[in-house]
């Protein structure tokens, strides 16, 4: 996987071109395997009712390519063949690209072409894998699943993905159920956030009125209650080879900031500064900074790392990006403030990062 951070420049190429045509459109492109000379159903939804929007064809060698407008908010599609859905999110105007077996089209495939198309095809796999291992009514129960996808959801709560999660079901099996006090809690928190940080997505009124129609009698009507979900532990080594356990971190400090970086960076540096600003102030008031670096030189980060105060940890090869997908970070730098154990804020913008801490202390 390419480092997360550079990412984000994409997306300023893309809002540039949006600037610049008056029918901004994405992509969807790749091969299918066994299908020559098929045709697939492109599909769109509305909040869980699905309908053909066109169709496409595949050429001999098993390849397609399809365009679309954009739609003005980030959305979830699907392809059909045979009766299997492959399922794919987009943003505004990127190229998704698809690569797929026909006799196993829904579980059998790759996403590639932006960091939500791959956290999407993760929560398919790990749901495929619960699936095939335990049957299908295992996923509402299975306890390692299920906070797997909480973390993902906490990471992001108003992201694209976090909306496919909460919707999701497998033969009629619902990964969260609103009739279930803890995933309804859940969903409060997804739904929250859309009602926050989008209220002109169509989805947001959806995501309310689902939570509100399972809530207890006694809730306020135009409120949304959600109870913090849980953290994941992160257990990684720091430069001198001494294991530091996230879930220990936060029991032992009142505010923990968890930040993903890239040591190797541009912007490393100068966060670096910030970072080392909060923590003279407030170390002494309970404060620590637990920092993981995901370059991809990792004696330059230990160069790096030995000459800063705080908690510094590696993630190495072997972890890939296991801890990314569980806290649904698509873009570094990214950071999440701990208070009392519980994830209670999460900053994209490493700008705000002072008054965010500040405000915990």
């Amino acid at each position: 996987m390419k480092p997360i951070y550079r990412y984000i420049i994409p997306a300023a190429v893309a809002a540039t071109m949006m600037a610049c045509s008056h029918t901004p459109q994405w992509t969807v492109d790749g091969k299918i395997e066994g299908a020559a000379d098929r045709t697939m159903i492109f599909e769109a939804s509305d909040n869980g009712r699905w309908y053909p929007i066109d169709t496409i064809d595949i050429n001999s060698a098993g390849q397609f390519k399809a365009s679309h407008d954009a739609v003005g908010y980030p959305d979830i599609f699907r392809l059909r063949l045979d009766g299997m859905n492959l399922y794919f999110p987009v943003d505004s105007i990127e190229t998704i690209t698809v690569v797929a077996k026909a006799d196993a089209f829904d579980t059998d495939y790759t996403l590639a072409g932006t960091t939500d198309a791959e956290m999407l095809m993760h929560v398919d796999r790990r749901v495929n894998d619960v699936v095939r291992r335990n049957g299908v009514k295992s996923i509402s129960t299975d306890s390692t699943l299920k906070r797997e996808l909480s973390g993902m959801l906490l990471g992001n709560p108003a992201g694209i993905v976090s909306y496919y999660i909460i919707n999701k079901k497998v033969a009629g099996v619902s990964l969260f159920n609103p009739a279930d006090k803890s995933d309804l809690r859940i969903i409060g928190a997804v739904a929250n956030a859309f009602n926050q940080f989008r209220p002109t997505d169509p989805r947001s009124s959806y995501l309310k009125n689902l939570f509100l129609s399972h809530r207890m009698p006694t809730a306020a009507a135009d409120t949304i209650h959600a109870d913090q979900i849980g953290l994941i532990d992160i257990d990684l080594y720091d430069n001198s080879g001494k294991r530091h356990s996230l879930q220990q971190t936060a029991d032992n400090n009142r505010v923990v900031l968890l930040n993903f970086t890239v040591y190797g960076a541009d912007f490393s540096p100068a966060l670096n500064v910030a970072l080392n600003k909060l923590y003279k102030l407030y170390h002494q008031q309970g404060l620590e900074i637990y920092q993981i670096a995901f370059d991809g030189d990792e004696y330059q980060w230990r160069q790096s790392a030995k000459n800063l105060p705080w908690i510094t940890v590696y993630n190495s090869a072997a972890d890939a990006d296991r801890y990314l997908m569980q806290y649904n970070v698509p873009a570094i730098p990214t950071a999440f403030i701990i208070k009392n154990g519980t994830i209670v804020e999460r900053i994209s913008d490493i700008s705000k990062i002072e008054n965010a801490v500040s405000a915990h202390m």
